[in-house]
């Protein structure tokens, strides 16, 4: 077949309306806000609780390789197509239309049920503070100010995100030089802890090699988050240069930031303590002496909720107004007020984050909990969405006639790294059959997902078969 230029425009058309005034470093930022939170914060001590020192720190460096993979696949991508609503715009040329609805659906009801575990939690940590305010109360608070940060520009939403995610940032690489302090002897007063607690005189992994497989659920959704690069991009200033570098770097400062903070919490925390500890990064900056330790990680915990909150307010109005215009969402989630910002989208998201207002009724950590468990497999699910889209992307570039010396930039040791990561994320989720406490999370959530198609191909297919080109057209 004879070589030709391929318009990528046409493959994946852009949508039009939304400004670019994201910049370089708002985009970072972003990525990395929406990855490191509570997942880290609060539940890494139960990884080491369960899976021993060395099997917590294998289980972090193979959750960042199952990331970083992702991430490769989403560059090409978001390169060569910089749309607003990225993975579910590639799903649904490069997959189908219906697989497109479905990831869209799915991602936006994972999202905002995550915004609304986000605003319990800080309305919780709040509560200790101000114990006369309900959590409900603050829960309402966060939701206008974040609200009222996104409708005003994406600029502002890119710059309060930025602040956000540097407080996060600045608080583990503080847990860093502290633990690091505790660990070798040059802080604290207990002299130097050395990395005894990695023998647990039960071997390499005291509860077996089986449990390290059994965290990976629970370590992949804390780095989930980092591909919402893909949805910024389509806002963001000269993405064909930015992004590649960008994509680059948050894999690697997030994977290491992880296991470095994991290396620091085995060494410091018997793994017996770990599971119960309410934050182990508060029980590390109390054993230095440090004043008002727990109030200090108290206020980190909280701007990371608020920051993941932000982000994921963020992907989800964008997802829907990109829906809207593929005729997968009401019309009018597509309108944009005289700022750029699609005010449907924030708005209807915020509806389903007021599941946080149960703090009224119900226990405030109860509601946390039923939150946080709603959120299953959606992660890992998408994961192998974009890795198939990257895999179907690059089949039909080169099928059309395209050179691939044309396109920016390439996915390394193509088709090993998307099949690998389609592969692996395949894995992690059929881990959850293996955990009877989690094997809930698979009955129900492949149910939701089976809904959501079946309602595309009996209410929608027929139209999106006269209106949207599929992968095999």
């Amino acid at each position: 077949m004879p070589k030709t230029t391929v318009d990528l425009k046409q493959l994946c058309p852009e949508k039009q309306g939304l400004k670019r005034d994201m910049l370089p470093r708002h985009l970072m930022m972003i990525s990395i806000g929406g990855t490191i939170g509570t997942g880290l914060f609060m539940g890494s001590g139960q990884t080491i609780h369960q899976a021993g020192p060395f099997g917590a720190i294998l289980a972090y460096l193979a959750g960042g390789l199952v990331m970083y993979l992702v991430l490769l696949c989403l560059m090409e991508l978001t390169v060569a197509m910089p749309v607003s609503g990225s993975f579910q715009s590639y799903a649904t040329r490069f997959i189908s239309p219906g697989a497109g609805f479905t990831t869209g659906w799915l991602y936006w009801i994972n999202w905002a049920i995550c915004i609304a575990a986000d605003f319990t939690a800080a309305g919780i940590i709040m509560n200790h503070w101000f114990g006369q305010v309900p959590v409900w109360i603050w829960c309402a608070v966060f939701a206008a100010a974040l609200a009222l940060l996104n409708l005003i520009s994406v600029k502002a939403y890119g710059e309060t995100e930025f602040w956000f995610a540097s407080i996060k940032v600045a608080a583990i690489v503080g847990f860093i030089i502290a633990g690091s302090g505790l660990i070798f002897g040059f802080s604290g007063n207990e002299g130097a802890l050395g990395f005894s607690n990695y023998n647990t005189g039960s071997g390499l992994f005291p509860n077996g090699f089986s449990a390290v497989f059994l965290t990976m659920i629970a370590v992949v959704y804390s780095f989930q988050g980092a591909e919402l690069v893909g949805i910024a991009a389509g806002e963001c200033q000269d993405p064909a240069k930015h992004v590649p570098k960008i994509i680059r770097g948050i894999g690697l400062r997030i994977i290491i930031f992880y296991v470095l903070a994991i290396i620091i919490l085995a060494a410091t925390i018997p793994m017996e303590e770990a599971g119960v500890l309410e934050s182990p990064f508060a029980h590390v900056f109390g054993r230095l002496g440090i004043p008002f330790a727990k109030d200090v990680m108290s206020f980190v915990v909280l701007t990371s909720a608020l920051s993941a909150g932000n982000s994921a307010l963020y992907a989800c109005s964008r997802l829907l107004w990109s829906m809207s215009k593929d005729g997968h969402a009401p019309s009018f989630l597509g309108r944009l007020n005289k700022n750029g910002v699609p005010y449907g989208g924030v708005l209807i998201t915020l509806v389903l984050a007021c599941l946080s207002l149960l703090t009224e009724s119900y226990a405030a950590d109860t509601v946390y909990l039923w939150l946080m468990s709603s959120t299953g497999l959606t992660g890992c699910l998408i994961w192998m969405i974009i890795a198939w889209c990257q895999l179907n992307f690059r089949r039909k570039y080169v099928s059309l006639g395209g050179q691939l010396d044309k396109l920016t930039v390439r996915t390394p040791l193509y088709p090993l790294v998307p099949v690998a990561a389609f592969l692996l994320n395949a894995g992690i989720i059929a881990s959850l059959y293996f955990d009877e406490s989690q094997r809930i999370v698979l009955y129900t959530g492949i149910p939701v997902v089976a809904i959501i198609y079946l309602y595309y191909v009996f209410f929608l297919n027929k139209k999106d078969n006269k209106s949207l080109p599929s992968s095999s057209q």
